[in-house]
């Protein structure tokens, strides 16, 4: 039995899913952030902080930031996969962007639960 260990023992029709999944969610949070940003009437320093110190918006980034872990882990793997044919460059490729994509999201969860 032949078993790919980047999938992580999914398969196409999981990733697929994955990838519908997290890309409504992030277009939600585009759509909600956008809104904030053209319904508030005067744009103050205080108003972005108080909004993204609310504790539902800080809910709805953290799913953000796990959709966009999601979204881009998967995506990189096939993307990597189809255009990268050498094994040992992909695997490096895959691992150097793994850790780009932790660290984003690790940055990302310092700054919004440290407002």
């Amino acid at each position: 039995m032949v078993m790919q260990a980047a999938t992580l023992g999914r398969n196409g029709v999981q990733d697929f899913i994955l990838l519908r999944c997290s890309a409504v969610i992030l277009a939600a949070y585009a759509i909600f952030v956008v809104g904030f940003f053209v319904l508030t009437p005067e744009l103050t320093y205080q108003s972005v902080t108080s909004f993204f110190a609310h504790l539902g918006t800080k809910v709805f980034s953290l799913i953000a930031l796990i959709a966009f872990l999601a979204h881009a882990w998967i995506g990189l793997w096939q993307v990597l996969t189809d255009y990268v044919k050498p094994a040992g460059l992909r695997g490096t490729l895959q691992f150097l962007l793994n850790v780009v994509i932790f660290a984003y999201v690790g940055t990302g969860i310092f700054v919004l639960w440290g407002i």
